[in-house]
């Protein structure tokens, strides 16, 4: 398989998070995959941000679950962009996503969707939390899922294995050629995040990983030249 470059909520580097702005832009870089966060809104609307709160990303504050999905369209999440609903992103790009549920009421709206739009081949599911990758298997048959980590030392492997993910996507501070050796042997998959300079790029290249998860997109350019 290819190296793919992932655009981190979008383009986050340069565009706001996790609005269309920043995915249109991500799928103009030429990036492989993009991306994005979900979580539910008080009256279940399947809604594209990372944190529990609005209070970074947008002019408002308050926890998202507090919020109906028009008290959340009213926020600015910026330049003038608005809090995106999953199915909005599906229409705005072609491009293939990943999609990091925080919980399992995610995992099934979301299942919901995908059952709907046919998304198997162009969906994959990420979580830190290995019971909403088991719930999203469960509820989507053949739904590719992926485990993301940020603490986590050579054990890492069997938590993905057991959650039935191919996909590890693990943060490069902490990521030693153990981890990937013990990876590889499970046959899985390793994305590296975040990759935003030339030598966080010569790393992920260095240890022969899929792919890198970054804010910028000059990345994917940069990449073609660390082969």
């Amino acid at each position: 398989m290819n190296f793919l470059t992932i655009g981190h909520r979008g383009v986050m580097g340069v565009e706001p998070e996790n609005t269309l702005r920043s995915f249109v832009a991500a799928q103009q870089a030429g990036l492989d995959v993009i991306e994005l966060d979900l979580h539910l809104s008080k009256d279940g609307a399947l809604v594209v941000m990372h944190d529990a709160e609005v209070d970074r990303t947008t002019d408002g504050s308050g926890a998202i679950a507090d919020k109906t999905l028009a008290e959340l369209r009213a926020l600015d999440a910026g330049h003038g962009e608005r809090v995106p609903v999953f199915e909005e992103v599906l229409d705005a790009v072609r491009t293939p996503l990943q999609a990091e549920i925080k919980d399992v009421a995610a995992a099934q709206a979301l299942a919901e969707v995908m059952h709907r739009r046919d998304l198997l081949s162009r969906v994959e599911v990420l979580s830190f939390h290995d019971e909403a990758l088991t719930e999203i298997a469960r509820l989507v048959p053949g739904v590719r899922t992926a485990l993301v980590a940020d603490r986590y030392g050579p054990e890492v492997v069997e938590r993905a294995t057991a959650a039935g993910a191919a996909t590890l996507v693990l943060d490069i501070r902490r990521l030693t050629l153990e981890t990937v050796e013990h990876a590889r042997a499970a046959d899985l998959r390793i994305i590296g995040w975040m990759v935003n300079t030339l030598d966080h790029l010569r790393l992920v290249r260095a240890l022969e990983l899929d792919g890198a998860t970054t804010d910028y997109p000059e990345i994917k350019r940069t990449g073609r030249f660390t082969a």
